[in-house]
């Protein structure tokens, strides 16, 4: 109970808060509140494989809504609302027929939404991390015709730790299971490595840097197009201002495939809207 005691005392980092990471934290939404978030993503120099285009790509609307259910239960729906990228360049021959004007140098399509579930298993000790586990589907709302998006149902599940060290400094990490269909072979899938590791480190009260890496790891010798390694290290800051939680990070991509480089900006709000079931 005193070890329990220790942890309650020290300050709180608002560790459910995601932006501008993508590793999740164990901690989820107190019960009955909901936490919106809307942020706006520019990369540069990012390869589609499917569509073989390479381009910049503008995330307009990058939003969620996670719903605490329960002390250790969220519920958690999100996507993009709409992606624009600048064409550079046709880097190989599209595999799937694309609805593309001739000439043109820009496309634009809705990005694919997820449902998610996170659980928290166990509490964070002393000397032992917290641990949860989160699950969920990716839906096939994008248009593979518009060169971006790859229009199939894609499941993940990663197990999540988290370890709070003194007062300032959060880390978190994520290790799981992506299942994703082919979206050029019949019958087919790539399970894929998905991995992230995350830090925050506490300022003040107003200021937490944050940082990572984090992504997927395609485990065969040739993927299946649209399945590939892809993933990002992020470095920024959020600043609680206004009643808000606002984020800034750039963007490093790690794969070849991977954007080169970007920025990501956005806003969260935790409101209090529902009385959850007891």
């Amino acid at each position: 109970c005193k070890q329990m005691e220790a942890l309650e005392d020290e300050p709180q980092m608002s560790p459910a808060q995601q932006r501008p990471l993508v590793t999740e934290d164990v901690e989820t939404v107190k019960p009955g509140s909901v936490r919106f978030e809307f942020g706006f993503d520019f990369t540069q120099d990012k390869n589609f494989t499917l569509s073989g285009l390479n381009g910049d790509l503008t995330r307009f609307g990058v939003v969620s809504a996670t719903f605490g259910l329960a002390p250790n239960v969220e519920f958690e729906s999100g996507g993009v609302i709409q992606n624009f990228l600048s064409i550079n360049r046709q880097y190989q021959p599209s595999a799937v027929p694309l609805q593309l004007s001739t000439g043109t140098n820009s496309t634009h399509d809705a990005g694919d939404f997820y449902l998610a579930t996170k659980i928290k298993l166990r509490r964070e000790g002393r000397h032992t991390p917290a641990l949860g586990f989160r699950f969920g589907a990716e839906l096939p709302n994008s248009n593979q015709s518009r060169g971006i998006g790859v229009n199939q149902i894609n499941f993940f599940a990663t197990a999540l730790a988290a370890k709070q060290f003194g007062k300032r400094v959060r880390v978190m990490g994520n290790l799981g299971l992506g299942i994703l269909t082919a979206p050029t072979e019949r019958f087919t899938q790539n399970d894929v490595l998905l991995y992230g590791l995350g830090m925050t480190y506490l300022v003040n009260d107003r200021l937490t840097l944050a940082g990572e890496v984090n992504g997927r790891y395609n485990t065969r010798k040739t993927a299946p197009l649209g399945t590939e390694s892809d993933g990002a290290a992020r470095f920024g800051a959020r600043i609680r201002a206004a009643g808000l939680i606002w984020d800034v990070a750039g963007i490093k991509g790690l794969n070849h495939n991977s954007a080169q480089s970007g920025i990501t900006f956005g806003v969260s709000y935790e409101a209090s809207l529902f009385q959850p079931i007891k």
